[in-house]
């Protein structure tokens, strides 16, 4: 086996083209050591003056001294790792992906349990798939923060929740990183009559603890599939379950709130809405942490809707076009496209919810929405010059739905142009409007646009 780590691309003007660097060299020490991953890679390049031996592609061994101001070398490696993904050695009781039907792409079937995933790309582990090195690596690396898929403190609980008979165990390492320091955030998935009520008060005191290195824990109802068959019996978050949940959640955060200056809990957004309620105010969300679990982002979209109009000058623009969403955000997008309608009352636009036939009525997400029950539902309808959809409908930087049909198939069964939206509030007004982007400067200001795809799900 090849040692080292190939490199695959050289950004143009980097350190490492200066360095006559190339796609096909492989990286093999750096200060003598062995690259493990892309963390050990991270810590040992940080250092200003590092000395890397890289072999060339026709076997030669370069030694090379580089000082640099803790500027990237500019490196791309083959595995973006550094080393093979780690799968989920759990069995838990709730995976959305033991819920998938057979048939679809292989890598929608990969369950992941990486830590390095957490700190690169906002994943929660579980923490049964790391070992007391990799405790030591987070500590000495200084990573941070790891985000936790904890579900319950309970430790007998937890090891029949994910089946797995590690799982209560490995609830000891987040002692571990409490005593170091580490930022944490938590993730509950409730699951009703499993680890609520009383087991979900527990947690949430247990987990409260860990403050201030513990940041937030989300509480998310557990998502459930048509494709259940032969699967652990659970039953899906009613309204009473959801009303009792919030305010669970509510007492703690007072109470949390009062001793340490952070709510810390935080119930989804998809609670509030099964239970009825009013989203939280903006400053209840303390800095918007849980994005990624639902948590806040109707709150966001609202405010960042309304800072968007406010800036606008109405006129008497005319347009037709159709957006397309999941059930669950449908009634809130309808207020924005009424507040929109008040200000260019010429901009004629038709909401549709979409119905997840595929995955089954409980799953109201946008992110779940595949591309032929979008095509077999706005088949004949009226959608104008342009269709809207949310980035989460697709998979991460490309234009592909979970069933493999794209953008461009999506355009051809239903003759008209497809549109892509980002992100914010902003660009949901922007891409309403059809604003240019030099439009969007005039009339907004420069605003930053997060690259997370937290759109109006």
């Amino acid at each position: 086996m090849a040692k080292g780590h190939r490199i695959k691309a050289v950004d143009p003007g980097s350190i490492g083209d200066e360095l006559g660097l190339e796609p096909g060299d492989r990286l093999l020490t750096i200060d003598g050591h062995e690259i493990e991953d892309i963390f050990d890679y991270e810590y040992y390049v940080g250092s200003q003056s590092i000395v890397a031996v890289v072999e060339k592609g026709n076997g030669e061994q370069w030694e090379l001294e580089i000082e640099h101001d803790y500027e990237d070398l500019g490196l791309t490696f083959e595995n973006g790792l550094m080393s093979e993904y780690r799968s989920c050695k759990n069995k838990c009781i709730f995976c959305f992906i033991d819920q998938m039907p057979k048939g679809m792409r292989e890598t929608l079937y990969f369950k992941d349990d990486d830590s390095r995933l957490s700190f690169l790309q906002g994943n929660y582990v579980t923490l049964t798939n790391m070992s007391d090195r990799d405790i030591d690596r987070i500590i000495t690396f200084k990573l941070a923060p790891i985000n936790i898929s904890v579900h319950t403190t309970n430790p007998q609980l937890r090891c029949r929740m994910l089946n797995n008979r590690f799982a209560g165990e490995a609830l000891k390492k987040i002692d571990r990183l409490y005593e170091a320091g580490t930022p944490m955030n938590g993730q509950i998935v409730m699951c009703p009559g499993i680890n609520d009520k009383e087991e979900l008060e527990r947690t949430i005191q247990d987990l409260s603890r860990y403050i201030p290195c513990m940041e937030s824990v989300s509480v998310v109802p557990v998502g459930l599939s048509k494709f259940r068959e032969g699967l652990y019996p659970l039953e899906a978050v009613t309204k009473e379950d959801a009303v009792r949940t919030i305010d669970l959640v509510e007492r703690w955060q007072k109470k949390l709130y009062q001793a340490h200056g952070t709510h810390f809990i935080h119930a989804s957004d998809e609670f509030y809405i099964l239970a009825g309620r009013k989203m939280p105010e903006a400053e209840r969300y303390d800095g918007y942490a849980q994005l990624e679990n639902g948590v806040g982002m109707i709150r966001l979209m609202t405010q960042e809707v309304r800072e968007a109009l406010k800036d606008l000058k109405g006129d008497d623009r005319e347009d037709e076009l159709s957006i397309a969403t999941g059930c669950l955000a449908y009634a809130y997008l309808k207020g924005y496209v009424e507040d929109i309608g008040r200000k260019f009352p010429g901009v004629k636009v038709h909401l549709y919810p979409i119905v997840n036939e595929f995955f089954g009525e409980r799953i109201t997400v946008s992110g779940l929405i595949t591309g032929r029950d979008l095509i077999r539902q706005l088949k004949g309808r009226t959608l104008g010059r342009r269709l809207l959809l949310p980035a989460c409908m697709f998979r991460s930087g490309e234009e592909v739905f979970l069933d493999d049909i794209t953008r461009q198939e999506v355009k051809t069964a239903l003759q008209v142009q497809v549109d892509i939206v980002k992100s914010s509030g902003y660009d949901f007004v922007n891409g309403v409007l059809g604003l240019s982007r030099q439009e969007q400067d005039c009339c907004h200001g420069e605003y930053e646009l997060s690259e997370e795809e937290i759109i109006y799900e």
